[in-house]
């Protein structure tokens, strides 16, 4: 991450009228809709609401979230995790799903268990991309790797949960879907465990899982968070025969980065993707390799038009948002075209990254491994993007892919987004959505898998 110092717990997210999740519970009883859930309990009502109303109070409401353990400003040399975790309030899953039933929505206690799925899950994320087909029929025989730091002990064991609770096909070990190694390759020694790091290993890979499900699954540890290791972590993923390689990390741009391009991020025929960062405006790395996918983060909600979802930036504050911009080191690849960055421009693509219309992910390992819970960060979207790529096939062999969404730019294959922004700037697409190219979410969004594949 850049230097600017995180504001955390956050409380924020789209909705921020009222003071707290509990004034929202009161304006629903002010609503007629019944006896409002504590913040532990179910909410029961005595009649249905419409809709409509209840959309009307739940936009009242407080999403509570917070940095991961492992989302701390990084030490020169080293990269933070792009994952924020829900502790309290209304996301746009349970909204949706109170709209369905015509009940009034429950509210999520801080730092409790969820009995349930609080975010979006596999259906929600195939429907939004245009991808049930593909995660149907596709993926089979293809490997995406996961790259992180540290140990999380529960990775195995949480990916089964998350996967039969959805009814999708078992990855375990024993039937050689999912592999869990060092950044040397070794099965028996690995890295120490770590909390929040673990977190960030679980959305990544129940992102994979949402999103191909018929994906084999590698996810590999870095011994430590630093540059060296995690880029280590790429090439190992390489090595061991991965064509589809996230990154859900970064840290400062440094004149280090364009020897890390050819140490760690160079790699022919491969779709590395890496997430653009989570502290709104401004470029980190590795999103800034020419090598890689940048990925930008998005706010999905369901909307009533013919694609039945809506996308904007993803912004929260001034120091929270997907992260874009201009590198000051990495130089622009020649599939890239836009005028006002004479060097790498970040982002190329975009998925769901807000977290008030976060994910579901299950994680029972440290402190914050409390089991069903919600993330968003761009920590999401780079593995459902790495995921998309996996649907599409294998890439050339000679091919970066990360040119192929711009040879469907502008088509019906990427979803513009062109609402919001990410903070000021001096050049409005840098920072601002629009019709076209923009830094915060690049092409848009994939609908379908045909802009992935060369």
């Amino acid at each position: 991450m850049r230097t600017t110092p995180p504001n955390s717990p956050h409380i924020r997210g789209n909705w921020r009228r009222l003071g707290s999740a509990a004034a929202a519970t009161a304006a629903l009883l002010l609503a007629g809709l019944g006896t409002a859930a504590h913040a532990s309990a179910a909410t029961t009502t005595p009649h249905k609401a419409t809709a409509k109303t209840i959309a009307a109070q739940v936009a009242k409401a407080h999403v509570q979230y917070e940095k991961a353990a492992c989302g701390a400003t990084p030490k020169t040399g080293f990269a933070a995790c792009n994952a924020l975790r829900v502790t309290g309030g209304t996301t746009a899953f349970m909204e949706k799903q109170a709209a369905l039933k015509g009940i009034a929505p429950k509210t999520i206690s801080p730092k409790a268990a969820s009995d349930d799925p609080t975010g979006y899950g596999p259906s929600d994320i195939q429907s939004a991309y245009g991808l049930a087909s593909a995660a149907s029929s596709s993926g089979s025989g293809e490997t995406v790797a996961i790259v992180d730091a540290y140990d999380d002990p529960n990775a195995a064991a949480d990916l089964a949960t998350y996967r039969s609770y959805y009814g999708l096909s078992a990855c375990t070990v024993a039937n050689g879907c999912f592999t869990k190694v060092s950044q040397t390759g070794s099965t028996t020694s690995l890295p120490t465990a770590d909390s929040g790091w673990a977190g960030e290993e679980s959305l990544d890979l129940d992102m994979v899982s949402a999103t191909c499900p018929n994906c084999n699954i590698l996810l590999v540890e870095a011994k430590s968070a630093s540059d060296a290791n995690l880029g280590t972590a790429v090439n190992e993923a390489v090595k061991l025969g991965a064509k589809f390689v996230s990154n859900s990390y970064g840290g400062s741009e440094s004149s280090s980065d364009t020897s890390y391009d050819t140490s760690y991020y160079k790699h022919a025929g491969v779709a590395i993707t890496a997430s653009a960062g989570d502290e709104a405006y401004g470029a980190e790395y590795p999103a800034g390799s020419q090598y890689v996918t940048s990925v930008g983060g998005t706010a999905l909600k369901t909307s009533s038009n013919s694609r039945g979802w809506t996308e904007s930036v993803w912004k929260t504050s001034s120091t929270e948002g997907t992260g874009s911009g201009c590198s000051a080191y990495d130089a622009k690849p020649n599939w890239q075209t836009d005028t006002g960055c004479t060097k790498r421009m970040i982002s190329d693509v975009s998925a769901v990254a807000d977290p008030a219309t976060g994910v579901s992910v299950y994680d029972t390992y440290g402190a914050d491994g409390t089991g069903w819970g919600t993330y968003g960060g761009t920590s999401a979207s780079s593995p459902i993007i790495a995921s998309v790529y996996a649907l599409a096939g294998t890439p050339g062999s000679s091919d970066y892919p990360a040119k192929y969404p711009y040879a469907a730019a502008g088509t019906s294959a990427l979803n513009d987004v062109t609402s919001g922004n990410n903070g000021s700037c001096s050049t409005s697409y840098f920072c601002t959505a629009g019709s076209g190219y923009d830094g915060p979410t690049g092409w848009g969004t994939p609908e379908g898998v045909s802009a992935f594949t060369g």
